[in-house]
């Protein structure tokens, strides 16, 4: 008989099936065997009758334990008391791998846990955010592909930065020192000249001493970058995209959210309304105001006070115009009011916190350098980049999303950490 999963088993609800998997739990006497098995798509009991056995088939059921894969033949039908209501009457099993005192169980601590990653991967809650994950990934390609953006991949190994060198993981490569990227925006900002909208979901590198829940030292990245834009439009793209990852989400992960006891309710607002917009200094004045905290102007925003100022809003928050001098060299600044650079930050509800930043791009190279020796790169490393603004500059601009950022706030997870599969912070490299 053909295999099915165990989704496809349980729609079917009656008559004779064939099912492989893993065993989830596993219980019984010497006369009745209950193994409640999964696979990708769901969990099933089956029940294992002695009588239906011989004594060396009773024999190895006796000994199957957690985690062993198995082949089981029967007869399914509907069983309210079962874990998903339905069940399984075994009449054929096959033992395909054991499994001897598997390593995972409800006591471990978080360390535990992250030590033996590779196998709590298995776990409902594991699986369940993986599924998401997936979901979430293939939103963002069909997103930028309905907006006719093309895909366009950078390097990962490359000479100087985009953001403050310190944060840079430095790497031999062969005789000379090279970096790790933090970000694709260099390289997308040349082939936008010739593409004009381009998106990427690639891995970036920082080497931040944050050990914070919402920090990664390797995370997939989210880019886009578009020609002939404006920051307003930058927004609209960020708004329509979280919109549209988290509807598809609603959709097509119901049972995921509700393994993970997501609230839903939490969600929805964040697919129906425009997300608000303000400036930094609106942002001070609300903080000030309604919040009690007396920001300095100038400083940038840290967590806490991300927190307390989206904290009365259910949808993310645009905050737009912060001082120049706190942005990346490539942010531009606001020609009406040059304390300011042309850029903005969202900012998560429910204590989440920035998910993405974007801005314009400067193309006055002379700038460009100036804010690049105050930082104390070395211009030999952006000589393209220069190269590339003194052929047909256009105004443009693009954003970066954190991606786990987005999961993480999906999902409704304390952690940072589960938004991925192995997880890389400054105390955390293997497995």
């Amino acid at each position: 008989m053909k295999y099915t999963t165990i989704q496809e088993a349980i729609t079917k609800g009656k008559g004779p099936v064939s099912i492989h998997g893993w065993v989830y739990r596993e219980r019984g006497s010497n006369k009745l065997k209950f193994i409640v098995l999964r696979d990708s798509t769901n969990i099933i009991q089956c029940v294992l009758k002695k009588e239906d056995f011989s004594d060396k088939e009773w024999e190895s059921i006796g000994k199957v334990q957690i985690e062993a894969s198995m082949e089981l033949e029967g007869e399914i039908k509907e069983d309210k008391r079962a874990p998903t209501g339905f069940e399984v009457q075994v009449k054929k099993f096959n033992i395909i791998g054991e499994s001897n005192n598997f390593p995972i169980n409800k006591d471990l601590n978080e360390e535990l846990l992250g030590d033996r990653r590779h196998l709590w991967l298995r776990s409902q809650k594991m699986t369940a955010i993986m599924k998401i994950r997936s979901t979430v990934l293939g939103a963002i390609h069909e997103y930028f592909r309905s907006k006719k953006f093309y895909e366009f991949n950078s390097p990962l190994i490359i000479p100087g930065g985009a953001e403050d060198g310190p944060t840079m993981f430095e790497i031999k490569y062969f005789d000379k020192k090279m970096n790790l990227a933090q970000t694709w925006q260099l390289y997308a900002e040349a082939a936008l000249y010739s593409l004009e909208k381009i998106y990427c979901i690639a891995p970036s590198f920082r080497a931040e001493k944050s050990s914070t829940s919402r920090h990664l030292t390797e995370y997939w990245h989210t880019e886009m970058e578009v020609a002939w834009t404006s920051l307003n439009e930058l927004m609209d793209y960020a708004d329509e995209m979280v919109k549209f990852v988290i509807s598809k989400v609603l959709k097509e992960n119901k049972e995921e959210l509700k393994i993970l006891g997501r609230d839903i309710k939490k969600l929805e607002p964040s697919t129906k309304k425009k997300f608000p917009r303000m400036t930094y200094d609106e942002a001070l004045k609300i903080l000030k105001e309604k919040k009690k905290m007396n920001i300095p102007w100038g400083k940038d925003l840290r967590t806490i006070e991300e927190e307390k100022l989206i904290e009365d809003y259910d949808t993310p928050v645009f905050v737009t115009h912060y001082p120049k001098e706190a942005m990346a060299f490539y942010k531009p600044k606001d020609p009406n009011n040059p304390k300011t650079a042309v850029c903005f930050d969202m900012l998560a509800p429910e204590g989440n916190g920035e998910l993405i930043g974007g801005s314009m791009r400067d193309t006055d190279i002379e700038e460009l350098k100036k804010s690049l020796k105050t930082k104390g790169e070395d211009l030999e490393d952006y000589k393209f980049y220069f190269d590339i603004h003194s052929y047909g500059a256009v105004p443009h601009g693009g954003y970066g999303l954190g991606t786990e950022r987005l999961i993480k706030w999906i999902c409704g997870l304390d952690n940072i950490k589960d938004a991925i599969a192995f997880p890389r912070t400054p105390t955390r490299s293997s497995p």
